[in-house]
């Protein structure tokens, strides 16, 4: 692998600016530039982190991991790492070439033609708005614990007090995060830096503090299985398979820092960085918070670990006052997360929409003159987020099992991507920039590796177990195989209007479309002065 390591790039193109080459890819793809280039480095760092919100996914899915895998289950976070690290590595490559907005959307277009990246960018853009809602209702887990005071309805006993309240918190986040993303990319650049500054500094207080109260070693920890899949087929492989999903639902996301491409300086080189750099440090953060957790909570096997999660080890452990300290961390973590999930589906919502590959696509695709951003996309997908909150209120379950989908349309969206690159490079056809990232001859097997790891990952997550679609209540088929059901309607349906409706109004809008400039006309004996 490598990268061109100036320390301050110059302009690819004699007389050219930095800012002129920063639009060359756009230009390839088609399209002229319009969003305003403000972000740095950390911004686009701290867009990938953010999405990937090591506090926000810990926190949530810790209890999900332990009730199903025991502690062990803590070996899937590396193992989900270095699968999600293949694809990361893909996908480097294609933000050195393409930083554009909509990046799913555009790399399967780019790679696969304009069906499959139609496909891609509607699994995206589906998902991401699932996600948006999943995220909001993370304020549900962690607010009331640190006080009565957040749960609003009810006293939390009542059998749908928990929901309705969740939905309250989560429609306040989703309407504060539509109000900053529609008023422009520096000020949610600002909040979501300031955010993932905060979350980072509380994510390494908190590994220090766990780490001082440790009572016992890894080799305890990390072997407990509480007895899980003792008498199952696959034992406790098929129970690990089932905790991994923890580890899955946390490290995707991180392409999020090429997305915003089109708002970034010098984002061939920048991008790349920040999708690694985002990756590697919420492994190794997340994995040391939920590593000591597990050595420094009092009773390991305390049945809290699977109702209250990482916030009863943080508040059992490190006690009241301190612990509820690192929960308010845990709350701008979900913040910054919700902001950086929407400012994505933004993205992602004008690419497809510029290719008029949407319904209104022109009025989708327009950028406000005064805040720079498609403050459209910001309206429709903060709605469209609050309507699918208002489901958790008496269908949990349901809810429960459209986010589990969410994520494996994720998975597949990612897999829209690396499979065709993988047929490019199978025919010689792929080519990555010339002097930017490259995965150089590790490009092949790594990139067969990102497209296995993709599609068995993608089966775990479907895979129709009772204790992740159907936990609670009677037992109904359409939940178990609401994974196959809902994303086969999704994409089979979504298709269909494309094929039948949109694929023949696609094409760059006009306003939207890259004009070469016209070369001056050659001075000749009769326009000479």
């Amino acid at each position: 692998m490598s990268t061109d390591s100036g320390s301050r790039p110059g302009p690819a193109v004699p007389g050219k600016s930095q800012g002129e080459h920063d639009d060359d890819a756009l230009g390839e793809l088609g399209y002229r530039p319009e969003l305003k280039r403000t972000l740095g480095n950390f911004h686009t760092f701290a867009a990938g982190i953010s999405y990937i919100s090591i506090l926000t996914g810990t926190f949530q899915l810790f209890y999900f991991g332990v009730t199903f895998g025991g502690p062990a289950y803590w070996w899937s976070w590396p193992m989900v790492f270095v699968g999600q690290f293949m694809v990361a590595l893909c996908f480097c490559e294609l933000a050195a070439r393409y930083p554009v907005a909509g990046s799913i959307y555009n790399w399967a277009k780019t790679l696969g033609g304009p069906h499959v990246g139609w496909l891609g960018g509607w699994m995206m853009m589906t998902a991401t708005m699932v996600t948006l809602s999943a995220v909001a209702l993370a304020y549900q887990i962690t607010l009331p614990q640190i006080s009565d005071w957040f749960q609003f309805v009810g006293d939390g006993t009542g059998k749908n007090d928990a929901a309705a309240n969740a939905v309250l918190l989560g429609t306040v986040l989703i309407l504060f995060s539509t109000l900053v993303n529609a008023f422009g990319v520096q000020l949610m650049a600002r909040i979501n830096s300031a955010g993932v500054f905060i979350e980072l500094i509380a994510a390494v207080a908190l590994i220090v503090f766990l780490a001082a109260h440790i009572t016992r070693g890894p080799s305890t920890a990390l072997t407990e299985t509480y007895g899980l899949g003792s008498g199952q087929n696959l034992g406790y492989l098929g129970a690990f398979l089932t905790a991994s999903l923890a580890s899955a639902y946390v490290m995707y996301g991180f392409d999020t820092a090429s997305s915003l491409g089109e708002e970034s300086h010098d984002p061939s080189r920048n991008a790349p960085r920040a999708i690694l750099r985002a990756l590697i440090a919420s492994f190794l953060i997340g994995g040391l918070i939920l590593l000591f957790a597990l050595l420094a909570v009092p009773d390991l096997g305390a049945e809290e670990l699977s109702s209250g999660g990482l916030q009863y080890v943080v508040l059992e452990t490190l006690g009241s006052t301190i612990g509820e300290i690192f929960l308010w961390c845990v709350v701008v973590a979900i913040t910054v997360c919700v902001l950086a999930v929407q400012a994505a589906g933004i993205r992602l919502m004008f690419a497809m929409a510029r290719d008029n590959n949407l319904p209104a696509g022109s009025v989708l695709a327009k950028v406000s003159p005064r805040f720079q951003t498609p403050v459209i996309p910001a309206v429709l997908i903060g709605v469209v987020g609050v309507v699918i909150l208002v489901i958790n209120i008496n269908q949990p379950q349901i809810f429960s099992v459209i986010t589990s989908i969410a994520i494996i349309m994720i998975y597949v969206a990612y897999l829209m991507v690396t499979v065709p690159m993988l047929l490019k490079r199978l025919r010689g056809q792929w080519q990555p920039a010339q002097g930017k990232f490259s995965l150089g001859k590790f490009g092949l097997p790594i990139n067969i590796l990102a497209v296995l790891w993709g599609t068995a990952m993608s089966i775990n997550l479907a895979w129709p177990r009772a204790e992740v679609y159907n936990a609670t209540g009677p037992q109904h088929w359409y939940l178990r195989w609401g994974a196959f059901l809902f994303i086969g309607i999704v994409a089979l349906g979504g298709f269909a209007y494309y094929w039948f409706v949109q694929r023949h109004k696609t094409g760059v809008l006009a306003e939207h479309r890259f004009e070469a400039p016209t070369p001056p006309t050659p001075p000749t004996p009769g326009n000479l002065p």
